[in-house]
C-alpha cells in the first residue's frame, strides 16, 4: 500500500483520510519519511505550495485533493464532515491549464451502458432531492414582481482558484454581464453574488457593474435548485452552479473553462484544445459518470466506511428532509437535564430553542406558530387544547424503534426518536403521523427494495430496539410436539398500554388470556428489560405456575424470535420485530402494526371470549378507524416504520443520519459494549442507584 505524506495541518483534522486515499498517510514537519510514495495537498491553493515544492525537491508525485461535488449537508467552514473527496494524480479538475484525471476520464469516455444508466439514475436522484455541493440553504420558491423571463449571472469571490486556473480574469466577468444583457433584451438580468460581498467582508467581480447597469442583485442564501426553477438561462465563468444548471436542464453560457465546458453541453466563449481532439462532444451522462461516479470518492463520515454515490445521496437527502421538517422556532417543555443534552440534535439544532419546566413558564409570551416539543408519555393534561387555542404546533417525542445499545432507564443516549405532529404511534385513540404514512404512502419499488434490504440486515445482524443481553446464550428448551409461543412482557405503567390496550392492562392478564386460548402450548415469557433493571412496574418474579412454562431474561429478543412459532402480545414492539422475521403475531391490544393484514388481531376481530361488551363496541369503532382499508406487505410496514417515521442522530457528532447509518453505528456500538461488558457490571449497578435516586421524573 502507498505511503502518502502531507504537511498541511488541515489534513490532520480530516477523518478517515486513509480510507479515502486508499493508502497510509502521515504528517511530516521538515521532509518526507523514507518509503513515502506520494505527497498530497489541497489542489492549487496557496496552502498547498509547500507540499508541491517538497514533492518536486524529493522527486515524488504530487497528488491534489479537493472536496467532492456532493460534499455535505452543511458548510465546511461550519465543521460539516466531508462526504466526498477528489483525489487527482494528474492535476485538479478546476485547472484547465493542464490535464486532470477528470478531463482524461471524460476524454476516454469508456463507460458501459450500465454505468451510463446508473448516471441517469443518480442525476434523477439529485433532481428529486434537489441536492448540490452544499445543502443547508433554505429551499423555498422564488417569486418575481412581474412575468418577465429571468437570466441568472453568477458572480464568484475575487481570486478564486477556479477563476485563475480556468482561463479567466476580471474581464471575463465584465464580458459575461455585458453578453447577458445584450443577448436577452426582453429579460431581467439577475446577478447572484455572495452575501459576504454585499456585507463588504469579501470581494467579488460584479457588484459595482451590476449596480451601474441596474441589474437585480441576489445575495440571499437559498438552495440553487430554487433559483434554477425561476430562471431560463444561466451565465457563469467557472462556478459549479453551471453544472447544477445542466442537471436541471437549463442552458448554460461559460466565460471560463470549468470541467464541464468544452464538451458540447455549454455555449463556450473560451476553448480548450485538449477537449477538441476528437470533436469534444460528450453527453451529460458521460460527464456526470466521469465526475460523480469515477472521479469522486465517497465515505460515510459517521461510520468511517467507504460508500457509493447513491448511499451518499440518501444520507444527505435525509439530513435535508429532516432539517426542513424541523425548521422553525422551538419550545421544549418538561425535559429532564439529561434529555436536554440530546433533544436539540433531534430537532435539527434549531437556531431558536428554549427549554421550560412548567406550562406557565413555557407559554409566557410565546408567539403563534412556535413548535412545542413534549415527551409523549409526559404530556400534561389539557395541554393539547391549550396549544391549539394559542396557535402553537405541538410535537410529541418518544424513543424510536432502533433505539440504542442499552436501556433508556440506564440513561443510554438514543440513536433514534420519533417526532409526531398528530399524535404518537402507540396511542390508538387518535391518528398519528405513522398511521398516516401507513395509510397514504405510495411505496414505490425503490423504497420497498430499500426496506427489504434493511429488514434482511436487521435480521442477519440480530439488531433490535435495545440490543441488550448475552447473545452467546440462545438455546431454549422448546417443546417439539407443542406450539412454542413467546409472550414479551411490557412495563405496565407505560403509556403504550394505557393508550394501546383498552382491555388487558397487565402482563399477568395477558399470560392468562394466552394460556386460556392455547391450553396445550409451550409458553415462554420474557420480562421487559426495564423491569428486570428495577424501578418499573410489571415484574412477575417466579410466579409463573400455570401462566407460562419457561422464563427467559438475558437472551436477546432476536435470538428468541428465531426459535419460536408465534408471538402473542398486548402492543409490544416485539410483535413488529417478529413480523420482520416471518413469525406469526397475535395481538391483544392495538399496536401500530395491527390492522394491516399482517397480524391476527383479537381486539379488532372481537374473537376473545372474555372481551367485555363495552370493549367489543370499542373494537368495532377501532375496526372502522384502524382497519385502514388496505393491506400492506411487510416491507411496506418497514419502510414507513423504520425509514420515513423516525429521526436518527449520530451520538458523536449530533448530526442527523439515515437509518442505514444508524444501524451501522448500532452494530459498532454493540461490538464495543461486548468488549467491555465484563468490566461494566458494577458501574451499571451504581449508575442505576444514582439514576433512580436523582433522575427519575
Amino acid at each position: 500500500m502507498s505511503l502518502i505524506g502531507y504537511c498541511a495541518r488541515g489534513l490532520r483534522r480530516q477523518p478517515h483520510l486513509d480510507a479515502l486515499l486508499e493508502a497510509h498517510s502521515y504528517k511530516f514537519a521538515l521532509r518526507p519519511a523514507q518509503g513515502t510514495t506520494h505527497i498530497v495537498g489541497w489542489g492549487r491553493k496557496p496552502t498547498a505550495a509547500r507540499a508541491r515544492k517538497v514533492a518536486a525537491q524529493s522527486g515524488l508525485p504530487y497528488v491534489s485533493l479537493e472536496d467532492g461535488f456532493l460534499r455535505s449537508f452543511g458548510l465546511g467552514v461550519d465543521g460539516a464532515p466531508v462526504h466526498s473527496l477528489v483525489v487527482d494524480y494528474a492535476g485538479i479538475y478546476y485547472d484547465a491549464t493542464v490535464p486532470s484525471d477528470l478531463e482524461n476520464l471524460i476524454l476516454a469516455a469508456d463507460f458501459s451502458e450500465g454505468e451510463l444508466a446508473r448516471a441517469r439514475t443518480c442525476i434523477e436522484l439529485l433532481r428529486q432531492h434537489r441536492l448540490s455541493k452544499y445543502n443547508c440553504a433554505p429551499d423555498r420558491p422564488v417569486t418575481w414582481p412581474d412575468e418577465r423571463p429571468r437570466v441568472l449571472v453568477v458572480d464568484q469571490t475575487f481570486g478564486d482558484a477556479s477563476v485563475t486556473y480556468g482561463g479567466a480574469d476580471a474581464s471575463a466577468f465584465a464580458a459575461m454581464l455585458d453578453a447577458a444583457l445584450a443577448e436577452n433584451p426582453g429579460a431581467e438580468v439577475v446577478v447572484k453574488v455572495h452575501p459576504d460581498v454585499i456585507a463588504g467582508k469579501k470581494r467579488g467581480y460584479l457588484l459595482d457593474a451590476a449596480r451601474q447597469r441596474q441589474c437585480r442583485l441576489w445575495s440571499e442564501d437559498i438552495n440553487p435548485w430554487a433559483l434554477l426553477d425561476a430562471v431560463e438561462k444561466v451565465y457563469v465563468v467557472t462556478s459549479q452552479f453551471g453544472f447544477d444548471a445542466l442537471l436541471a436542464g437549463i442552458p448554460v453560457h461559460c466565460f471560463g473553462i470549468p470541467f464541464y465546458a468544452g464538451w458540447g453541453l455549454t455555449k463556450d466563449v473560451r476553448a480548450c484544445a485538449r477537449r477538441e481532439l476528437d470533436g469534444g462532444s460528450r453527453s451529460l451522462e458521460q460527464v456526470f459518470a466521469a465526475a460523480y461516479l469515477r472521479y469522486c470518492r465517497y465515505i460515510n463520515p459517521y461510520t468511517g466506511r467507504r460508500c457509493t454515490l447513491e448511499e451518499t445521496i440518501a444520507l444527505i437527502a435525509e439530513q435535508k428532509r429532516q432539517s426542513e421538517r424541523m425548521a422553525g422556532t422551538w419550545l421544549a417543555l418538561g425535559f429532564s437535564p439529561w434529555k436536554r443534552g440530546f433533544v436539540p440534535d433531534f430537532l435539527a439544532r434549531p437556531k431558536q430553542l428554549r427549554f421550560a419546566r412548567t406550562e406557565v413558564e413555557a407559554l409566557t409570551a410565546v408567539p403563534a406558530g412556535t413548535c412545542v416539543a413534549v415527551w409523549a408519555s409526559s404530556l400534561p393534561s389539557d395541554f393539547v387544547k391549550l396549544c391549539s387555542k394559542r396557535g402553537l404546533d405541538l410535537w410529541r417525542l418518544e424513543d424510536g424503534f432502533l433505539r440504542s445499545v442499552g436501556l433508556g432507564s440506564d440513561l443510554v443516549r438514543p440513536l433514534s426518536l420519533v417526532l409526531d405532529h398528530q399524535g404518537i404511534y402507540y396511542d390508538a385513540e387518535r391518528p398519528s403521523d405513522l398511521e398516516s404514512l401507513l395509510r397514504n404512502t405510495k411505496f414505490d419499488p425503490a423504497l420497498r427494495a430499500r426496506a427489504g434490504a434493511l429488514r434482511e440486515f436487521l435480521v442477519a445482524q440480530q439488531l433490535s430496539k435495545y440490543n441488550v443481553g448475552d447473545s452467546s446464550t440462545v438455546a431454549l428448551p422448546l417443546a417439539e410436539d407443542r406450539l412454542n409461543i413467546l409472550v414479551p412482557g411490557q412495563v405496565e405503567s407505560d403509556a403504550s398500554i394505557a393508550h394501546g390496550s383498552p382491555w388487558l392492562k397487565s402482563n399477568r392478564q395477558l399470560l392468562a388470556e394466552v394460556r386460556k386460548s392455547n391450553p396445550d402450548a409451550h409458553i415462554i415469557y420474557k420480562p421487559h428489560p426495564d423491569v428486570l433493571a428495577g424501578g418499573r412496574v410489571g415484574e412477575l418474579m417466579e410466579e409463573g405456575g400455570e401462566l407460562y412454562d419457561h422464563l427467559v431474561t438475558d437472551i436477546p429478543m432476536p435470538a428468541l424470535l428465531a426459535q419460536v412459532d408465534a408471538v402473542h402480545t398486548l402492543c409490544s414492539l416485539t410483535g413488529f420485530e417478529a413480523l420482520l422475521r416471518g413469525v406469526k403475531v397475535v395481538t391483544y391490544g392495538l399496536p401500530f402494526y395491527a390492522g394491516w393484514g399482517l397480524t391476527e388481531d383479537r381486539l379488532l376481530d372481537g374473537t376473545s371470549g372474555g372481551l367485555p361488551a363495552a370493549m367489543a363496541e370499542l373494537a368495532a369503532v377501532r375496526r372502522c378507524l384502524r382497519a385502514r382499508g388496505r393491506n400492506l406487505a411487510v416491507d411496506e410496514l418497514v419502510a414507513a416504520t423504520l425509514i420515513l417515521y423516525p429521526t436518527y442522530v449520530d451520538p458523536q457528532s449530533g448530526d442527523i443520519v439515515d437509518v442505514e447509518t444508524a444501524v451501522g453505528i448500532l452494530q459498532s456500538q454493540r461490538q464495543e459494549v461486548a468488549k467491555t461488558r465484563r468490566d461494566g457490571g458494577w458501574r451499571r449497578s451504581v449508575y442505576r442507584i444514582v439514576r433512580n435516586r436523582f433522575f427519575r421524573r
